[in-house]
């Protein structure tokens, strides 16, 4: 997209619409994370159902826990977190990697820290159509080395993990259509970043202080979410003088009925009832329940 000094180049450019501190909270056992999207102020934000930036250092974590019915998108910050599943899928996820599990009808897995100190992370989870809520789990796994950057001439980075941005776009497939980009923007930096105008977006703050949606708007520093008014695309600034840096979700909005008992996401009550008793009954996608457990849970 070109750029043009003093001028936007969106027609309807995205503005801040409500914006607040995600302050930290426990999950898990002994982990805490900073959640800004499924908490009080925001429960939900269509696709959206949840956004974390976690921090743990073992022996806390994430042991033996169930999903149905959304995907989870996993991004390290820093350290390095194992997966490991009853379907025998293992994996260790380290700083700059991603992973994007579609959970569908059913998994169990365990994410415990393996590296020494603090692990620092996101975690994203999005929402399935109901016609996707029961299809076969899945991984998309990418290496920090393999995921798709690119700069400009006017202070910009991205790292793409799912979407397009600066003329690049990701590999990763997904269900329900998202962007995620990863922003940093040196001192003197400005971003204009094109969102479909239908779409729900956000920015999170990482680190730094930027300026965001209107170049007289009040600068906004790191652990804030900001969740954009609709529009055809993203202005942001940075006025400062360190490197700011952030991410940028945006996502279609399902528009369909939300029923959510912790991490089972469906469509009815109904369903919420049959999917704990799958559960409970190792039944319906939750057979292997039965006789898996973590290394770690063992240990």
């Amino acid at each position: 997209m070109p750029h043009r000094k003093g001028c936007s180049v969106f027609n309807d450019p995205c503005f801040v619409a409500k914006k607040f501190l995600a302050r930290p909270q426990h999950e898990g056992v002994g982990a805490v994370v900073r959640r800004s999207i499924g908490r009080f102020e925001l429960k939900y934000f269509d696709p959206f159902l949840m956004l974390d930036e976690f921090s743990v250092t073992a022996p806390a974590g994430f042991p033996d826990h169930p999903h149905r019915g959304f995907e989870t998108v996993t991004y390290m910050l820093q350290g390095a977190i194992t997966h490991e599943d009853f379907e025998g899928h293992k994996g260790t996820i380290e700083a700059g990697d991603l992973q994007w599990m579609t959970a569908g009808r059913g998994i169990v897995h365990s994410e415990m820290p393996v590296a020494q100190g603090t692990q620092k992370g996101l975690q994203l989870w999005i929402n399935l159509a109901s016609k996707y809520k029961m299809i076969e789990p899945r991984y998309q796994e990418v290496l920090s080395k393999d995921i798709a950057e690119a700069e400009d001439d006017d202070g910009v980075k991205v790292r793409v993990i799912a979407g397009e941005s600066l003329g690049i776009k990701s590999p990763i497939y997904t269900m329900t259509p998202t962007m995620f980009l990863d922003f940093s923007l040196k001192p003197g930096g400005h971003l204009q970043q094109p969102i479909p105008e239908t779409w729900n977006a956000f920015v999170y703050i990482l680190e730094g202080e930027g300026i965001f949606g209107n170049m007289k708007s009040q600068p906004s520093n790191s652990h804030h979410i900001l969740l954009l008014g609709h529009g055809d695309g993203l202005e942001a600034w940075n006025k400062s003088s360190k490197l700011l840096r952030f991410i940028l979700v945006g996502g279609e909005p399902l528009g369909e009925p939300l029923v959510q008992f912790g991490p089972f996401v469906m469509n009815t009550q109904e369903e919420i009832d049959q999917t704990i008793n799958d559960f409970e009954k190792f039944a319906n996608g939750f057979e292997k329940a039965r006789d898996w457990r973590s290394e770690k849970d063992m240990n």
